[in-house]
């Protein structure tokens, strides 16, 4: 199995359903407040519910009439609902956030906001991951304890990167990504801190790249691991000075997940530490994420020590070494990296180093990389790879034959890799694609098609500081 690596090398696509239902219930919004007659009337079933949710004295029933109107997803619910975020009773107020998230219409957010100051932990958590669900599309649903249950078991647990980022050019409301940032810095609640993290990693909240700073040198550790890991999505180059002082925490975990992240914002003062635990550290775990922060910085001073380690009997090693060899893309090294390839017979590291002789110029090894995007088993490594690629000065044009492949699959992941890095030039080829027989194809095409358009617009009116990637 293909190791776990963390954004921008594996990303998470479970967002592509989400930002259609998404725009969806944008349209539809609009719509409705655009024409005021529009209101949606309650259906006769709605009416009894929400009534019992007002009126009845049984905590149960109007738990019961909460829980009924999120299924039902009668948006004439909503004010009914909003209201009974002060009922006394916990289990309601639970059940009245879990509704308000399977509502998943803009109007709802001011109430979920309120909802992450809730007076119960357990219905702060469950606020924030229904806000974070409005644009992922993954939110909790009537199994409340059990999700709850299962969040502090991968607390408990050990930390394993989780990597969903929404698309690029997705905007989020910035009282969303606030009330996300207040939630991290309260200090009632661990468990909604890590929670509140995670959402803004997975939101690219840059706003709260300073908290989160703050919130990697927490004394509690699964907090820690949370920001650093929100910290890799972010990509915020600027704030990798300030993490690596964790290069020597005593903590293994928290000291791995470092070298990972200070790699991914590219703090080239970590190289000498990052090569230090590498070549000293007595840990192979430790050796191994101090190589992938190495890969990541991909800096010329490294290229010896890649180009030893390809003969690693290790081979995540051998991996991090011909990534690391790719972003340097020192053409003297592409013999290293012929002869280390006709050896390899891991199938990992064996596409890290096709990664690696494409990135250097020589595309013996693009058709295999980009017909593994339809691969259920290589796909999600084949793409990352071709996301890099793709930002190599003219290699995009060299990606826009495949997208004729009679193979959807193909298609499709390559949309994905445009709609990561693309550029105008992307445009007219996905208006073709737009109109796919697929509808994967077209769908993921249009959503493509809108990110590059947000990053065009983004592009034009911010000035280049260097910090962002």
């Amino acid at each position: 199995m293909r190791r776990s690596l963390t954004f921008p090398f594996i990303l998470s696509l479970v967002f592509f359903d989400a930002l259609l239902l998404y725009a969806q219930t944008a349209t539809s919004t609009s719509a409705q407040s655009s024409n005021p007659q529009a209101k949606p009337s309650a259906a006769p079933e709605a009416n009894v519910m929400v009534e019992e949710l007002k009126k009845s004295s049984d905590a149960g029933k109007r738990a019961r009439a909460a829980h009924e109107l999120g299924k039902a997803q009668d948006a004439s619910a909503i004010p009914a609902l909003a209201g009974a975020l002060s009922d006394p009773s916990e289990k309601v107020r639970r059940e009245v956030i879990l509704a308000l998230a399977q509502m998943h219409r803009p109007e709802t957010l001011d109430d979920l906001i309120k909802a992450t100051q809730d007076a119960e932990e357990g219905n702060r958590v469950l606020a924030v991951q229904s806000l974070v669900g409005y644009y992922t599309g993954i939110i909790p649903t009537s199994g409340v304890s059990g999700f709850v249950k299962k969040e502090v078991k991968r607390a408990q647990a050990h930390f394993t990167p989780d990597t969903t980022r929404i698309a690029p050019g997705l905007s989020v409301e910035p009282n969303v990504i606030t009330a996300l940032d207040a939630t991290l810095k309260d200090t009632r609640s661990a468990r909604a801190s890590r929670v509140a993290a995670k959402g803004l990693g997975i939101l690219v909240a840059r706003a709260a790249v300073p908290d989160l700073i703050k919130a990697a040198h927490s004394s509690d550790k699964p907090l820690s691991l949370e920001a650093l890991n929100a910290l890799s999505k972010i990509e915020d180059r600027s704030a990798g000075g300030e993490l690596v002082d964790l290069l020597d925490s005593p903590d293994k975990d928290i000291m791995q997940q470092a070298c990972v992240t200070i790699g991914i914002l590219r703090t080239s003062q970590a190289a000498a530490k990052l090569q230090s635990i590498f070549e000293s550290d007595t840990d192979q775990k430790s050796k191994e994420k101090a190589l992938e922060g190495l890969a990541y910085l991909g800096a010329p001073i490294s290229t010896p020590l890649f180009t030893k380690a390809l003969g690693s009997d290790d081979k995540d090693i051998r991996t991090s070494a011909a990534e690391g060899l790719a972003r340097i893309a020192d053409p003297k090294t592409l013999p290293e990296l012929e002869k280390a390839v006709m050896a390899e017979r891991d199938a990992d590291a064996k596409l890290a180093i096709e990664y690696a002789i494409t990135a250097l110029g020589k595309l013996d090894y693009l058709s295999e990389i980009v017909n593994d995007l339809s691969s259920k088993t290589w796909g999600g490594v084949a793409q990352p790879y071709l996301i890099e690629l793709a930002r190599i000065p003219g290699f995009l044009a060299k990606l826009y034959p495949y997208l004729q492949s009679p193979n959807a699959g193909v298609r499709k992941g390559l949309c994905t890799v445009l709609m990561f890095s693309g550029d105008r030039t992307s445009l007219d080829q996905l208006d073709r694609l737009s109109h796919d027989p697929s509808g994967d194809v077209a769908a993921q095409a249009l959503e493509a098609k809108r990110a590059i358009r947000a990053r065009l617009d983004v592009a034009a009116t911010t000035p280049t500081t260097g910090s962002h990637q």
